[in-house]
């Protein structure tokens, strides 16, 4: 392939910052250009080609499996708490029937994932996706919101609201699993076209996370910059955040596909497949 552009998409949130701790310093060849967005615009711009390789959302990956491959060892996951994936609810899930639930329009895998709990527990929302920027101002208007990323860590949501329900929590009580939020996929096509190429991005997103936890402190101290939040706080979301994809969370992916399929979310059994040169 020589030394053809490939682009490459790229988490704005700090989440993803010990797995492109070495490529942003100085790991990157000239050849791979990043692409930064929040995971949903990533989604779309994998699925449309614009880019071939990038994190998205796990529920994405099933949405669109025929036409993607996972990266292995890549994930953004928890085992337990995340603190930056957050139902703010001024009711119980089990008591938000009828009530107005607003989504942040950047996640996929966590808007599936309650979609799927709302199901599951037969309570029916009325349902909203905006911007959920301004903590206050969706609080006047909502009665629960689903918050990622950076807002769902730099906002006082439990203050704004009675309940901050932690969505990896919830997870674990229901399955005893990890769950895995974000995951890295490249383009099939463009896979089998350029095997080595796509090898080598694998290897240095490999590197490049070592590198991250290598120098972990340095990620803590760019992220507690970037959010304008207490050191301990960005460490705790840290020691909570996983970036590999073991066996444990192969399998809590599995569940959590199976059980969209279930309750109608998606409409085939989405099978996990893995690049392998």
């Amino acid at each position: 392939m020589n030394d053809k552009n490939v682009y490459m998409g790229k988490i704005s949130y700090i989440n993803a910052s010990p797995v492109f701790y070495g490529l942003d310093h100085g790991l990157l060849p000239p050849w791979l250009k990043m692409v930064s967005d929040v995971p949903s615009v990533l989604n779309q711009k994998l699925i449309t080609g614009q880019i071939k390789i990038s994190p998205i959302s796990a529920a994405f990956y099933a949405m669109n499996h025929r036409e993607l491959l996972l990266l292995p060892d890549l994930s953004i996951s928890c085992n337990g708490r995340v603190l930056s994936v957050i139902l703010a609810s001024n009711y119980e899930i089990d008591n938000l029937e009828g009530k107005k639930v607003m989504f942040s329009q950047d996640s996929a895998s966590a808007a599936s994932f309650l979609k799927m709990i709302f199901n599951q527990r037969k309570v029916s929302p009325l349902y909203e996706v905006g911007s959920v920027t301004h903590c206050q101002m969706v609080s006047k208007s909502v009665d629960a919101v689903l918050v990622i990323g950076d807002t769902a860590l730099k906002h006082p949501w439990g203050q704004a609201f009675k309940y901050r329900i932690d969505l990896g929590q919830l997870w674990y009580e229901m399955t005893q699993l990890p769950f895995v939020f974000a995951v890295w996929a490249v383009r099939r096509s463009f896979a089998e076209k350029y095997p080595s190429r796509v090898k080598e991005i694998h290897n240095l997103l490999l590197e490049s996370k070592r590198q991250g936890y290598q120098h972990i402190d340095k990620v803590i101290e760019a992220g507690k910059n970037k959010l304008n939040l207490e050191q301990l706080v960005i460490k705790e979301y840290f020691d909570l955040l996983y970036c590999d994809l073991d066996g444990q969370k192969i399998k809590a992916m599995q569940l959590f596909f199976d059980s969209l399929l279930d309750q109608g979310i998606l409409n085939e059994k989405a099978d996990m497949e893995f690049f392998n040169p």
